[in-house]
């Protein structure tokens, strides 16, 4: 099975201090790979590469044939921009709903604009996503009435509007009280279950080895244990995630 994902080398800084240092993976199709580290130690930055929020200074990625090769002087496209945040769809630890949009409206933004869907289409769409994540009866409501667990799952529901190839979760649920994270949860292990290939980074470390095949552990932007995800959570071989997973509270 070829990689849905695959990067290589990735090296990205902000000024004179480098946060990814030479990081590679891969992702066949329905994997789901969680990133664990520390605050600051390069996970968000790396899903943020991922979906051209932020431009490598060098590596390579390629998502679902899409190849970037990033360097001194790359110069990425509007249009494979465009083509590239299709096929990755990403959802933050705050939500980024926009307040002033209602929740059905926030959904069927990107497709009518960017993927000119027809606003009938987008609504269609949007109202099985909706019920999809449990929150069919909020269409009509703004963000500000909905809990935290149900503006996250609007914005999951967001995320897969466009159809995409790939989800990124960056911490979602590191806002949320345990109830709520409960719910945003449970959605996502649902998608997991239909194949969705996901990169998740999480502190939730019992949700990762109930649901990742795969774990990262970053230290300071690189990778320094990496393997199948319920073996390497419960028998980790270096110092280090032995201490992060003591914090953590396994």
């Amino acid at each position: 099975m070829s990689n849905k994902l695959e990067v290589i080398n990735l090296e990205k800084y902000f000024g004179h201090l480098q946060v990814l240092k030479g990081v590679s993976l891969s992702a066949k199709a329905g994997e789901v790979i969680v990133l664990l580290g520390s605050s600051g130690s390069g996970k968000s930055t790396l899903l943020r590469c991922l979906n051209l929020l932020e431009k490598p200074n060098s590596g390579e990625v390629i998502i679902d044939g899409i190849d970037l090769k990033y360097g001194k002087h790359t110069a990425i496209s509007a249009k494979e921009m465009r083509k590239l945040r299709q096929k990755v769809g990403m959802v933050f630890q705050q939500f980024n709903l926009w307040p002033h949009l209602s929740i059905l409206e926030n959904l069927i933004t990107a497709p009518v604009c960017v993927l000119k869907q027809t606003k009938a289409q987008a609504i269609a769409h949007a109202k099985e996503l909706l019920a999809k994540v449990g929150i069919a009866d909020k269409a009509d409501s703004y963000p500000s009435q909905l809990s935290g667990g149900q503006q996250q799952r609007a914005a999951i529901a967001r995320g897969l509007m466009m159809n995409p190839e790939i989800m990124l979760f960056d911490e979602p649920t590191s806002a949320l009280d345990p109830e709520m994270t409960n719910e945003v949860l449970k959605v996502i292990k649902a998608l997991a279950a239909e194949g969705m290939t996901m990169l998740i980074a999480t502190h939730e470390i019992g949700f990762a080895k109930e649901v990742a095949t795969h774990a990262l552990f970053l230290e300071q932007g690189k990778i320094v244990e990496q393997g199948p995800a319920r073996e390497m959570l419960s028998h980790p071989k270096t110092e280090r995630l032995q201490q992060f997973l003591q914090s953590v509270h396994l």
